[in-house]
Order: structure tokens, then sequence, then C-alpha cells
């Protein structure tokens, strides 16, 4: 059988039979794996606490007809600080989540998985909200449905910008506001983190605004997957309790 070497982060795992599983595996070559992992349910095993979920991994795997098999893995990084924080933990498995919902079989992803990669070492040293509602803004522009940050998306107008519409997908104006309604200095903090200021940012420490970001970037990742986010529904509803609708 073919075999091939990919780096991989390990999004999800189901139990197979009394001692597998299968695993689901972002890879920048190979896009989206689903694999068996042989065996790694029993107690002998060497590669079982290699393929579970957050673990960053390099592999080789044979080509099967519908699922793969996994033959060798090596851990490059387990994160550890996100699994022994339960503040951080949530945001790691909705980015999991997220790229699991997007991701696409046997098309290379190279930028995401990148992303993904970075986002998750970055959560690593920040429990920022931000970190999460970064992550949620680069995904739609990778995915061609970026934000209207800089004008209202309904009309074009410069503004002032006084509420979000994720169904048009950006910040709308007042006589053309719908949505939920937003402070300037949320409109100020999203632009900024669109623009790629990520890291300026989060060294200014905690924003007033930043669980309306966060709130607001997921909503607008719920749009574009059609589907809710099993992972951080707390976190989307507590945001719909903290606004009033526009």
């Amino acid at each position: 059988m073919p075999t091939y070497r990919d780096e991989g982060v390990v999004l999800r795992t189901i139990r197979l039979g009394e001692a597998d599983r299968i695993v689901t595996i972002a890879t920048p070559e190979h896009g989206k794996v689903r694999a068996v992992a042989k065996g790694v349910r029993r107690t002998t095993s060497r590669i079982g606490a290699r393929v579970e979920p957050l673990t960053h991994v390099t592999m080789v795997c044979w080509k099967g007809r519908e699922l793969d098999v996994v033959t060798q893995v090596e851990v490059l990084d387990t994160f550890r600080s996100l699994r022994e924080d339960l503040d951080r933990m949530g945001p790691a498995l909705t980015m999991l989540e997220i790229v699991d919902q997007v991701a696409v079989e046997q098309h290379p992803m190279r930028e995401l998985f990148t992303m993904l990669v970075g986002a998750l070492s970055t959560l690593a040293t920040s429990d920022s909200p931000l970190v999460l509602a970064a992550f949620c803004w680069r995904l739609l522009t990778i995915e061609g449905v970026a934000p209207v940050v800089d004008s209202c998306v309904r009309c074009g107008g410069s503004g002032p910008l006084v509420a979000f519409d994720a169904g048009e997908g950006g910040f709308a104006c007042g006589g053309c506001r719908r949505g939920q309604s937003v402070s300037p200095a949320t409109v100020d903090l999203v632009r900024r983190i669109v623009g790629g200021d990520l890291r300026r940012v989060l060294g200014e420490g905690v924003h007033e605004s930043d669980a309306d970001v966060e709130h607001l970037a997921l909503r607008a990742v719920e749009r574009l997957l059609d589907r809710r986010l099993r992972t951080t529904r707390h976190a989307i509803d507590a945001g719909e309790r903290r606004a009033a609708p526009a």
C-alpha cells in the first residue's frame, strides 16, 4: 500500500471496535485526513497518547480505500498549558471544531494549518478572548468572506458604524442598523485585529470590548458554517445577553 508523511493537528477521535480509534487530523498537504489508529485504546499502545485531540504531530500513514491507517506518530507539541487550563481549553477546542468543519479531505490547506498552529501557540501564552476572535476573523478572510470594517456593509457610508450584521458580513451605520449594537471601541478593536495588529493589541492587556469582539467573531463564523458551534455556545449566549438588539 502507498504511504505518505505529513504534519498534523489531531482534531477529534471516535472509537472503532474494541481497541482502535478513527482519528481526524488537519494536515497542510493532505487536507483533512481520517485514519484508523490501530490498538491505541490498549494500555500497551505506544502511540495512544500521541493521537489525542489537540496534539501537534508528524505522522506516516498508509493510503486506504476509505480510511487511511496511521503507522507512525511523533509528537511535536502537546499544548500542555492549554490542556491544564479550562479557560484556554475551550477556545482551543473551538478552533479544532471550526477547522474540522471548513477543511476538505485531500485538499491541501497550508495557510489554514499554519494559522491553526500559530493560534494554538499564541493561546498557550495568552488567555485573551482576542486570540480566538483573531483566528475567526482571519479564517473568514481565507474563506473569501472577510468582514467589512471600514464602511457600512449595506450602503457603503463611512458611518459612524453602530451595529454588526452577521448576515451581511460587517458593520452597519445608524441608517442601516440591523443586528447587534456595538460600541466605537468594539469597532476599532475589530478593525485593528483584521488589519493584522493582534500582537500589539494583546500587548496592551485587557480591553473593555474583548468579550464583545470574540462574540461577534463567533457569530460570523457560525454564519459561514450555517450551524452552531457545539464547543462555544456558552460564550455566544453570554454575548447575546450582554448586547441589546440593534
